[in-house]
């Protein structure tokens, strides 16, 4: 397949925080925020592939300042890697306060699809080719990445193993 440039895959998301959207600390919820970065990184990964995509992963939603009702939202998803069938999206999450033009990254996100035809089998995505330093680095950091998603995916394949499936007002006799 013909190698795709990143920038093709760019979407972005702007949001205004209203009161229904925030917590007891006049925060963005937190939950709010990984649904927008789904979304986003969705698109993303729907640009490269112009298939179904499923979200495989969240690797890591890393909450670095709070948002808050004064201030935008703004993500910025693209895909930074891909497997055979697989993209690793990153998303960063750019506040802004609405009033005094402050921006700063409030939070960042790494996020794995799969891309799908549509009869649910999985299928061959490009390979897509960083052209600014942003691009190159998370290109390049990448494999890493999928080294560590891949050992996570392991021991909590692992876990669930060990892990019942029972209710707790179920008798303990019954099959997990």
């Amino acid at each position: 397949m013909q190698p795709i440039p990143i920038r093709t895959t760019r979407s972005y998301k702007m949001a205004r925080v209203f009161p229904t959207d925030v917590n007891s600390y006049q925060t963005l919820f937190g939950g709010r925020l990984m649904a927008y970065i789904d979304d986003i990184a969705s698109i993303a990964a729907a640009k490269l592939s112009r298939a179904n995509t499923i979200t495989a992963s969240t690797d890591s939603v890393d909450f670095l300042y709070p948002i808050y009702m004064t201030d935008s939202v703004t993500l910025e998803a693209f895909v930074t890697w891909t497997g055979r069938s697989s993209m690793e999206t990153f998303v960063k999450v750019i506040r802004e306060d609405l009033k005094s033009g402050e921006r700063q990254i409030a939070a960042t996100a790494f996020l794995t699809f799969v891309a799908m035809d549509d009869h649910g089998r999985k299928i061959e995505v490009a390979p897509v080719v960083p052209e600014t330093e942003e691009e190159q680095k998370l290109h390049d950091s990448a494999p890493e990445r999928a080294l560590m998603r891949k050992q996570r995916r392991e021991a909590s394949r692992a876990l669930a193993e060990f892990l019942t499936s029972r209710y707790p007002w179920e008798p303990e006799h019954e099959a997990d």
